[in-house]
């Protein structure tokens, strides 16, 4: 059954008109009025639907029943990504969103290709937003993850984490998968370099800030591919 993210109240019983952006998929794929579609606000679980009227521009639905449903992990894990190149910060978004992370960090760190001015930055998180929103749609998930501003990492660092940041690091002396079979599941921070890692300063400030150096194996993994893996590994120890 189709899922669409559709932010506002959803009352059995009520009929509503669809967010333009929903509708104009429903047009798309050519729905018809009497098919069902599924819905849900981020406010959890979601509501069955059926499609009451079709127009150019517009679709209304008539909400049926409230299904409390959730595939939330446990734990809360929040990806601290520095800004890889070209378009794999959507790639890595879109997945880990499907993975169940919970929340999101731009960060610009030292060796990042990509510079963003606040206009970019600014159209760059409404571009995120909706990558976020649309594998949501995907993955089944019905509470949407947090996407923080891009922010400096060594602005970041300065203020208190109440979970544990891992840092990600090929000289770490453990690895992420001996440190999860050693906790129980809990809220975590992972911290992913961009392109060629974080310099050996900017390792040092966020370990003196307070995280945990691990590493993910004898091999060295792109950035691209190291937050999945991370996530990956959490939740083959912990779920």
């Amino acid at each position: 059954m189709p899922r669409f993210y559709c932010p506002q109240p959803l009352v059995p019983g009520t009929t509503i008109d669809l967010p333009e952006a929903v509708a104009h998929h429903i047009t798309v794929v050519r729905l018809a009025p009497g098919e069902l579609i599924t819905l849900f606000n981020g406010e959890g679980g979601e509501v069955q639907a059926s499609i009451v009227s079709v127009a150019k521009r517009s679709v209304t639905a008539a909400i049926q029943t409230h299904i409390a449903r959730e595939v939330e992990l446990p734990y809360a894990v929040t990806l601290a990504q520095a800004l890889p190149e070209a378009s794999k910060m959507d790639w890595i978004i879109e997945k880990a969103i499907e993975l169940g992370v919970s929340g999101v960090q731009p960060l610009a760190a030292q060796r990042c290709v990509v510079r963003l001015s606040a206009e970019r930055a600014e159209k760059k998180q409404a571009h995120w937003q909706g990558i976020i929103v649309a594998a949501s749609e995907q993955s089944g998930r019905n509470r949407l993850a947090s996407l923080h501003q891009l922010e400096e990492l060594s602005r970041w660092l300065a203020r208190p984490s109440a979970a544990p940041r891992i840092l990600l690091s090929p000289r770490g002396t453990q690895t992420l998968t001996a440190w999860a079979a050693q906790h129980a599941p809990q809220d975590v921070v992972l911290m992913v370099g961009p392109e060629g890692g974080f310099t050996a300063a900017e390792e040092e400030a966020a370990i003196a800030a307070g995280a945990i150096a691990l590493a993910m194996g004898p091999r060295v993994l792109r950035t691209e591919t190291a937050a999945l893996a991370a996530v990956a590994t959490l939740q083959g120890r912990w779920e």
